[in-house]
């Protein structure tokens, strides 16, 4: 009687590839590429990290309470442009409506009045954000831009509310015929609109360009040594 042979890896090999109802070989070691850890090969991004999420907050605070700020000053902006703005004369024959001084210039004198203090309004705002805020940010300008049209929009519909009635008719019908009342304050020009936001960003631009922080320039590289 013999004894059986041992049998040996490469035969155990052997019997699992010819055997189709085998088991699969396990392999010892980690598995690149799966599983619920994510490797290299998950292609999933990380979260963006407190640090990086900060600067994003901090220039949407500031762009939000520029636009606060500067859209209040649509209040004084509409209040001058009612005092400021030379009034239009109209007279009524209790028929119609006319033009008392018809080659005036009282109307073009409105769309002016309000170009320059979209101008000058728009230049303080922009000097009082740079003086505050130096070191300068995306945030504010974007605040000085969209607080800038709202404070031009602001001033324009403040000014034609409380100004004359835009009602002629009933306006020349109050005063009596012969009377000269004054026309609805318009704004006849609406580009006139852009003023304030434009001088906002260029002077807050020119501030920043001349008195900025700027960052520190690179140190020069070393000199070569000298070839003997």
């Amino acid at each position: 009687m013999t004894a059986p042979k041992p049998s040996s890896p490469n035969s155990d090999h052997s019997q699992r590839q010819h055997d189709p109802w085998a088991a699969p070989p396990q392999h010892a070691g980690p598995q690149h590429g799966g599983g619920a850890g994510g490797g290299p090969g998950d292609g999933g991004g990380k979260p963006p990290s407190l640090a990086e999420a900060l600067p994003v907050r901090q220039e949407a605070r500031d762009a939000v309470l520029v636009t606060l700020a500067v859209a209040v000053l649509g209040v004084v902006f509409g209040l001058l442009w009612l005092w400021l703005a030379p009034r239009v004369p109209l007279i009524s024959d209790g028929d119609a409506v006319y033009l008392k001084h018809p080659e005036g210039e009282e109307a073009m004198g409105a769309d002016g009045t309000f170009v320059l203090l979209g101008l000058g309004l728009g230049a303080l705002a922009g000097t009082a954000v740079f003086w505050l805020r130096r070191q300068g940010g995306v945030g504010l300008v974007v605040g000085l831009a969209a607080g800038g049209l709202v404070a031009a929009l602001i001033g324009w519909k403040l000014g034609v509310w409380l100004g004359p009635t835009s009602d002629l008719a009933a306006h020349a019908k109050d005063v009596g015929e012969g009377k000269t009342f004054d026309a609805p304050l318009k704004l006849e020009a609406k580009g006139a609109l852009l003023a304030f936001p434009f001088a906002a960003l260029a002077v807050h631009l020119a501030f920043t360009a001349a008195f900025g922080k700027r960052d520190p320039e690179p140190p020069l590289p070393p000199a070569p040594p000298p070839a003997w």
